[in-house]
């Protein structure tokens, strides 16, 4: 097997936790590059400084990590770049600009965005335009920084606006953007009724960053914990010669936060066994070597 899923480490789930826990679980497990939440207490973009995100740079860099991403939160957070309040939707281009700026100071070479949502009372195309007019001017402001942005889409009971992967490629090609890519969240896929196939067609080498997480459909699971056919996923993103990287992207139901490494030893064993044993990610066991996965 010439593909190896290429697995990010990531503080989802760990927000209970000290950062330097998830930092020494990440490196404990292999992990070589990091998808950082920019949440409260870890990095919470407003009120982060230049100096405390050089300094969260220092202490992940010696572990032997790298930042990669950054995804601040921004959909449960009052940040809305397609809101019609107009004083939210500016604070909300301002905190992208300010991540694009942390982006450079922590080393990371891409900021996910989200397309925000419009009021459910309104016509669809108003909230569109504001958030492809938010949208360019942040992917603008971060591609002048040497910062490449990556859209996701949502599910339906979080945006109006993009919820599956022909609607992303509309609003890509509006934006006409060589810096921004998309990412492929395989909940909200499987929750749009597509596939990693259906996806490729639609987006194809735009696709950047992978959020792989299983659902019932939909949800931030670990593998296991749903039913989405995660070695199909897999079979799917080798045949589309998927270089980028993956992350577990956990929230579930809570439980996950009291026990976050448990989760993403849990997924990962479930990676290893849909790989077998010619394509282990680093640092996994081969599958006749799994121990039995249990409940985070």
């Amino acid at each position: 097997m010439s593909w190896l899923p290429r697995l990010t480490g990531s503080n989802f789930a760990y927000q209970h936790l000290a950062f330097d826990t998830f930092l020494d679980d990440a490196a404990g497990l292999g992990r070589e590059r990091l998808e950082l939440w920019g949440v409260a207490p870890h990095l919470y973009v407003p009120e982060v400084t230049d100096a405390q995100a050089r300094a969260l740079r220092r202490r992940i860099e010696g572990r032997g990590l790298a930042a990669y991403c950054l995804t601040p939160e921004q959909v449960m957070y009052p940040v809305n770049v397609a809101s019609p309040d107009a004083p939210l939707r500016d604070r909300s281009i301002a905190m992208f600009r300010r991540a694009a700026e942390l982006c450079v100071e922590l080393g990371a070479e891409k900021l996910l965005l989200t397309p925000g949502r419009g009021r459910e009372d309104e016509p669809v195309g108003a909230a569109w335009r504001r958030a492809v007019d938010a949208i360019g001017e942040i992917t603008a402001y971060a591609e002048r920084l040497g910062v490449g942005c990556v859209l996701e889409p949502l599910q339906r009971v979080e945006s109006n606006l993009v919820n599956d992967a022909p609607t992303l490629a509309t609003m890509l090609d509006e934006l006409g953007s060589r810096s921004l890519g998309a990412v492929l969240d395989t909940a909200t896929m499987a929750g749009a009724g597509e596939s990693v196939d259906d996806a490729f067609a639609a987006l194809g080498p735009r696709i950047r960053h992978v959020h792989l997480i299983d659902g019932r459909p939909m949800g931030h699971l670990a593998w296991g914990d749903g039913h989405l056919p995660l070695a199909d996923y897999l079979t799917s993103f080798r045949r589309h010669g998927y270089d980028g990287h993956m992350t577990f992207e956990l929230f579930g139901d809570g439980t996950y936060a009291l026990n976050p490494r448990a989760a993403v030893e849990q997924c990962e064993r479930a990676v290893a066994a849909a790989c077998g044993s010619e394509g282990l990610p680093a640092g996994l066991s081969a599958p006749d070597t799994v121990t039995e996965v249990h409940d985070p």
